[in-house]
């Protein structure tokens, strides 16, 4: 008989999950539906009303103000508050006060649509809502969600009021906007779905508003009373369209607007939020919504104008509201509802319904087991990494090409590209450019008329313009001056350039263009983030592909859906260690071992990058270049490579050569120098050579003969300053003679073979370079500049780097007390290229890390970068191979790449 009446009992309760409250049905329903039915039971009727009423608390009010909140608790049990601004401790901390008041546990609520941050300081703010609606992969949305609602819940908020499902029509819509998904109702309702399921699979309720629809009109309900003047067939078509998609989907609760519908709503001006006619029977009966229904807040002017207070909450609970949010005075309203229930104008059975429903979203919350909010590490949970890689993979996703005529995104052949940079807007710019310049070498050029910059813009073939707005929050000012909109055009209309534009804003700032043809391309990145910053940077290089589609029109060449989808060139991303597996917290311990070597006095700077899956996700500069300097290093800084030369310049120009004929691994260097036929070197092989398996020295001391009896530079070798005969420039106070360089390889000629095992050598490197440079009849650092680095976009890769770069850029290599005897800055190190005149095969290439990365990932992808092959894969392939085994026949097995098991730099 027991198991027949459980039975029955969970037959009735999957009824009522069906029925009336199916949305704030807990999985535990037989729990949910005793703990409601004992504390309604136990609830006096003032303790009934109390529950209706959500009022407004901030952490950043005073003592004051705070004293309120507490009476309000206490002497009227009110049902829930609605945080505004503050910060999270303060918030957490006092959740926790008014919690430990109240007698059935507060229902706590946010509005919280793009994170925390859009109400308190200190926490995250992820993507607006229209940022999202660009992005074609749903799963994206959802994460962003699901991340929204972790950060609500560790905070305590039970209820956000999101997601806004609003279709903004009307671009000039003055409090929708940015907040909606966009004008697509399809891509509305789908992208609601996934952030409701999102956020509610994080233990938080969600709120759909604004019931019926405020995305086409241009009227703030918060000064007016908007007015919707559409049929029947259109609300049903487009406004509620979403409403109906996400009450089938589990809804939690709506939030009703003020608006004036006179097609749903015929008394003159009534606010949909006290319309009888759009709460209960259009939402409730019509579209079967079951959830809470929550009153937008009651003290705007889209309602407030209507009646008096009290009435108003009275007359929006009769319309069908379950919780009035924000009355203007909860007290008078609060004695308005005790009359209208004494006269029977609220009916018992008209208070249950929505106080149970009220208390089954507590228990659907957690209230029904309620702890306090945990502070002890609040703000790291709350700003961890693993926001940034949802927030930039959401960025990513939703970056869109609306235009792109001539294929130039991602951009290719920078070798053939100079590249000017143009701001207009008043937002922040630093993270573009700078991320800009990581790929290629971009100028800032600015103007104090159009002239002045057309003319300093005439020696550049591609313009980039970005168009900074404010990305403090959706409502921020989005259009282009009339000043910038003159200048786009007259910048686009010069013909001995191509301009792209990015846009970082709202994306009916273009709407204002009134001619796009000649604009080459155009990127909208929605938004002036720091990450939406270097995203588009890297999209414009093809470090990632642009992926999003236009969730709204901007003009009738570019209609809602547009979208130009750009492929990977293989350029190198950055990002965060979490992005590619790794963890920050243990890549903080590489800051401390650079550290040790600094306070040990190892050396006085350094730069460490880690690059993972095509990701560069730690590049950082410590120090200072000397150790008596004041300025501290920065990642742009470029340093003596010293023997990397040998794999960055020499090696894929041997490679090339080897691709193309010109040489082979198994060639002696009798053939590569004739010269040597009679020499012990005559039969050292290529492959041997590379293998360092050549029996060769490891180093020639050329400089030593060159030096007098006080060991000081000889003048038979040397002049202060350039005259015939004496052209290496060896540093700036130091000429050798040229007939020197046969001597180096005279004696490189003299050398004898070492014994059979393994010895790093330089030397065969000397006769690489000779070997290319007659090849080509070019010099070594003329060649790698045009086959490599300017096409990789290594513009801070060079030989004798003062020729290019500032000499505060260039950290002094050391303080050379035997042969130059002078702090050497910007001079090759290495005593044997340096009497090459800086140009050696096995030293005398600078550069910084990020750019010995770029050549190191080129090598990764079997020759391929940025859209161009430098190597083939099978020259890579076959180099890595031989010398393997070379170094297998003499180590056994060892790895001989740069990469780990998996491929990663």
């Amino acid at each position: 008989m027991g198991k027949h009446l459980l039975s029955f009992l969970l037959f009735a309760l999957l009824q009522v999950a069906q029925g009336q409250y199916a949305p704030l049905v807990s999985k535990d329903t037989l729990s949910q539906e005793k703990w409601v039915k004992d504390k309604y039971g136990t609830m006096t009727l003032e303790e009934k009303i109390g529950q209706l009423f959500m009022v407004i608390a901030s952490s950043g009010e005073d003592k004051a103000a705070i004293q309120k909140i507490k009476g309000l608790i206490k002497d009227h049990n009110i049902g829930g508050l609605i945080f505004s601004k503050g910060g999270p401790m303060r918030q957490a901390k006092l959740t926790n006060e008014y919690q430990a008041l109240s007698k059935i546990p507060l229902l706590i609520g946010m509005d919280a649509e793009w994170g925390l941050a859009m109400r308190l300081d200190s926490t995250y703010a992820f993507p607006w809502n229209m940022t999202l609606g660009a992005i074609q992969d749903t799963a994206i949305v959802g994460r962003v969600g699901n991340q929204i609602g972790k950060h609500a819940n560790r905070l305590g908020v039970h209820i956000n009021f999101a997601p806004d499902i609003d279709i903004n029509i009307d671009p000039r819509n003055p409090i929708i906007g940015n907040r909606s998904f966009g004008e697509d109702r399809e891509n509305v309702a789908i992208k609601g779905i996934a952030f409701m399921k999102g956020m509610e699979k994080a233990g938080v309720l969600s709120s759909g508003k604004h019931f019926p629809g405020h995305g086409d009109t241009y009227v703030d309900s918060h000064k007016s009373l908007p007015k919707l003047d559409f049929t029947r067939q259109r609300l049903d078509s487009i406004e509620l369209y979403p409403y109906t998609k996400l009450i089938k989907e589990g809804l939690s609760s709506v939030m009703v607007a003020h608006l004036n519908v006179p097609e749903l709503e015929p008394e003159n001006k009534r606010p949909s939020s006290l319309s009888k006619n759009i709460i209960t029977n259009l939402l409730k009966n019509q579209l079967n919504f079951e959830g809470l229904v929550f009153t937008d807040a009651l003290n705007m002017k889209g309602v407030s104008d209507f009646a008096n207070n009290g009435i108003t909450e009275l007359e929006a609970f009769l319309a069908g509201n379950d919780i009035l949010l924000m009355p203007k005075d909860f007290i008078r309203s609060k004695e308005t509802f005790v009359k209208a229930y004494q006269k029977g104008l609220i009916t018992e059975r008209r208070l249950a319904y929505s106080v149970k429903k009220i208390l089954m979203a507590k228990f659907k919350a957690g209230l029904n087991e309620y702890r306090p909010i945990d502070t002890n590490n609040l703000i790291e949970d709350l700003n961890s990494p693993e926001n940034d890689v949802i927030y930039e993979e959401a960025i990513e996703s939703a970056i869109t090409v609306i235009r792109d005529k001539l294929n130039l995104i991602g951009i290719k052949k920078l070798e053939n590209k100079k590249i000017a940079y143009v701001k207009f807007g008043d937002g922040v710019n630093a993270p573009f450019l700078e991320t800009l310049n990581k790929y290629a070498e971009v100028t800032q050029v600015n103007g104090r008329d159009i002239a002045t910059l057309k003319k300093k813009l005439f020696d550049f073939n591609l313009i980039i313009i970005g168009f900074h707005k404010s990305n403090e929050s959706p409502w921020k000012p989005y259009k282009f001056s009339q000043k910038e909109l003159f200048w786009l055009q007259e910048i686009s209309r010069q013909r001995t350039s191509n301009v792209l534009l990015s846009v970082f804003a709202k994306p009916y700032a273009l709407s204002d263009i009134t001619a796009y043809n000649d604009i080459d391309g155009i990127l909208v990145a929605y938004q002036n983030s720091e990450l939406a910053q270097k995203k588009a940077a890297e999209v414009l290089f093809g470090a990632i592909p642009a992926k999003g589609s236009l969730p709204v029109t901007v003009s009738p060449e570019f209609p809602v859906n547009t979208s130009v989808k750009t492929e990977s060139l293989l350029r190198l991303g950055y990002s965060t260690p979490e992005r590619v597996g790794m963890s920050s917290l243990k890549l903080a311990k590489v800051d401390q071992l650079v550290q040790n070597g600094l306070d040990s006095l190892m050396y006085p700077g350094a730069q460490v990058l880690i690059a993972r899956k095509g990701k560069v996700i730690y590049n950082k500069a410590f120090g200072k270049p000397t150790y008596e300097s004041e300025n501290q290093l920065t990642t742009n800084n470029i340093y003596d490579l010293a023997s990397l030369t040998k794999i960055l310049s020499t090696l894929p120009a041997v490679m090339k050569m080897e691709e193309d004929g010109k040489i082979a691994l198994n060639d002696t260097f009798k053939d590569l120098i004739p010269e040597y036929a009679d020499t012990e070197i005559k039969d050292v092989t290529v492959l041997k050579a590379l293998s360092h398996y050549g029996r060769l020295p490891s180093w020639i001391a050329f400089y030593l003969e060159t030096l007098n009896d006080k060991r000081r530079p000889s003048p038979e070798f040397y002049r202060t300053n350039p005259s015939d005969g004496f052209s290496i420039k060896v540093t700036d106070r130091m000429y050798l003679k040229d007939s020197y360089k046969d001597s180096i390889y005279s004696r490189i000629g003299r050398q004898g073979l070492k014994s059979n095992r393994y010895r790093y050598s330089d030397v065969p490197y000397y006769i690489f370079k000779k070997y290319i440079e007659e090849t080509y009849n070019s010099g070594l650092d003329n060649l790698m500049d045009n086959f490599l680095f300017k096409p990789l976009g290594a513009n801070h890769t060079a030989y004798n780097p003062l020729k290019k770069f500032p000499i505060n850029t260039i950290v002094p290599s050391e303080v050379d007390n035997y042969y130059r005897y002078q702090l050497v800055q910007g001079y090759v190190h290495d005593m044997g290229a340096a009497m090459q005149g800086g140009v050696g095969g096995h030293a005398g290439l600078f550069s910084n890390a990020n750019d010995v990365a770029k050549i190191m990932q080129m090598y990764i992808q079997g020759g391929y970068y940025g859209g161009e092959r430098f190597l083939n894969p099978r020259t890579i392939e076959k180099f890595k191979q031989d010398i393997s085994i070379r170094y297998k026949q003499t180590f056994g097995e060892i790895r001989t790449s740069n990469e780990d098991s998996e491929g990663n730099l």
